[in-house]
């Protein structure tokens, strides 16, 4: 149930301080950095929503903890035809979903229930997706619908699924965020009642824990699973409290009211390096940050602006304020130096007096006002959007350009840069599969330019398919090299971080893994 804030105080007490009677096992809790934008995964795409929704939704098949091969996951096994066409899943036998107090399955999880979830990425028609219309930014921003041509039950436990052309990259997508299945009998009973929306509100899933409540921006409380399908949960009850003020989430660590913290930034490390009972898991992940241009204004239409501003950041002072102990490189390409394909021939450069030429050149020689929003939630990429900003208003008032800052709340923020209501931006994206494809296609391809508010080229495009319709991994390499090429000629982002992601914990933490990537989940995580 959705409980209202005004429960927030009583809830936490109960979940952080309650005495908890001997041998029973203590609640889990994680101080997660931000709200969730909604609990039906394929709805969003940010880290913090997959987080939170990771204990609840499984895909077909999931990545193996702390790596990126995959392993089976609600799939017990799948075969691919030799043209690589015809994907056969065979699911795995006694799966139950949630059983809910406004949910009761009356049957296991089996192909009608990837049919339904396929489906309703790819079929707008969908009687389900008629009464709830809304973006499926996951399966959208992957290109599934043109990609999938035919999903279709062979028999209670086997799915075929046909594509419209070869696509290297097709299994990670089941393992990704947005890939939860959804059950087909809990959706038929939400649009019998009118409230189709609920699927976000009220979630289903076959995961090792299930939704107990939400009190909004406050606290969201999961219980495990009593039929989960895989091992019992040693965690009874698992609580996501939502603390945006950085500080306040270490004071929690350190006070013990919650064991698990969103990712620090490195200027906290020392001082947690000195509590001994506090531990980091850290990773050098698959990430990147960036400022992202809306291409509908007509200046930054204009490649010689897009450069100029990239060229007016100066990234080595930038680099010192927000990263201090080095424990980020500058982006230069649009994924990170570990990932296969990297260009080493492009590079960054610091020349105002060249991005003022370019200004002039562009018709701009005294500049022009811009609106700069500033990232409002702490990440490693970018620990402080804040002083991002400030410093990047500085590098660029040097070359006329007077940027306001903007910001708003994480979940404000991201509806109104869907919608594209900003100039320049604050991003980034993580990586689920550590394959070029998965920072290239999600974020620059035409099937996500909105319009033309994002990146759109064609011969970036025509490449991009390319190297997904072959598994040659020298072939692939030649093809994403010559799209880096086009992506720093065209300067549609301006790269910023890739950066180590630290994870704060509670050492008597057992079970915790991070993958490549900064995500994790709290399947066989407990207290000691």
């Amino acid at each position: 149930m959705i409980l209202s804030r005004s429960l927030y105080a009583l809830l936490l007490s109960a979940a952080l301080g309650a005495a908890v009677p001997a041998g029973a096992a203590r609640p889990l809790v994680f101080c997660a950095e931000a709200s969730p934008e909604g609990f039906d995964p394929a709805l969003w795409d940010s880290a913090t929503t997959y987080n939170i929704t990771k204990p609840v939704f499984q895909g077909l098949v999931e990545f193996q903890r702390g790596g990126v091969a995959l392993r089976p996951g609600l799939a017990e096994s799948w075969t691919v035809s030799d043209d690589g066409l015809l994907y056969t899943f065979r699911l795995r036998r006694g799966v139950k979903f949630h059983r809910t107090g406004y949910f009761a399955p009356s049957r296991d999880f089996g192909a009608d229930d990837v049919v339904f979830t396929v489906k309703r990425w790819i079929r707008p028609e969908l009687p389900f997706n008629q009464a709830f219309r809304t973006p499926l930014t996951g399966p959208d921003g992957y290109g599934l619908s043109k990609l999938i041509a035919s999903v279709a039950k062979v028999d209670e436990r086997t799915v075929q699924i046909r594509l419209t052309e070869r696509n290297a990259t097709f299994l990670t997508f089941f393992a990704m965020g947005f890939a939860g299945m959804q059950s087909a009998e809990y959706a038929e009973q939400l649009l019998k009642a009118g409230k189709p929306q609920q699927i976000n509100l009220l979630p289903v899933g076959t995961g090792p824990y299930r939704f107990k409540s939400y009190a909004k921006d406050s606290i969201i409380r999961y219980e495990a699973s009593p039929q989960y399908w895989g091992k019992p949960q040693k965690t009874r009850d698992l609580v996501f409290a939502i603390v945006a003020d950085p500080q306040v989430r270490l004071q929690k660590l350190k006070a013990g009211e919650c064991h698990v913290a969103a990712a620090v930034r490195e200027s906290d490390l020392d001082a947690l390096a000195a509590d001994k009972r506090i531990r980091i898991a850290s990773t050098g992940a698959s990430n990147i940050s960036y400022l992202a241009y809306n291409l509908k204004r007509p200046q930054f239409a204009k490649r010689d602006v897009r450069v100029a501003l990239d060229i007016a950041i100066n990234r080595d002072a930038l680099f010192k304020a927000m990263f201090p102990k080095g424990g980020a490189t500058q982006a230069v390409n649009p994924f990170p130096p570990s990932t296969w394909s990297w260009n080493p021939n492009t590079r960054n450069e610091y020349n105002p007096a060249r991005a003022k030429a370019l200004l002039a050149r562009a018709g701009y020689p005294d500049g022009f006002t811009v609106n700069l929003w500033a990232l409002p939630v702490q990440r490693p990429t970018n620990p402080n959007g804040k002083l991002m900003a400030q410093m990047i208003q500085q590098d660029w008032a040097r070359i006329g350009v007077k940027a306001n800052i903007q910001s708003y709340e994480w979940g404000e923020y991201l509806k109104r840069a869907a919608a594209g209501e900003h100039d320049v931006y604050m991003s980034g994206l993580t990586s689920n599969s550590g394959d070029p494809d998965d920072f290239l296609w999600n974020s620059l391809s035409c099937s996500v330019s909105k319009g033309g508010q994002r990146f759109c080229d064609a011969e970036f495009d025509r490449l991009l398919q390319q190297a997904r319709q072959t598994t040659d991994q020298k072939r692939r390499t030649q093809y994403y090299l010559k799209a880096q090429e086009i992506f720093k000629y065209q300067r549609p982002w301006i790269t910023i971080a890739h950066s180590r992601i630290y994870i704060p914990l509670r050492a008597d933490v057992q079970g915790f893994v991070i993958n490549p990537n900064g995500a994790f989940d709290f399947e066989d995580v407990w207290l000691k």
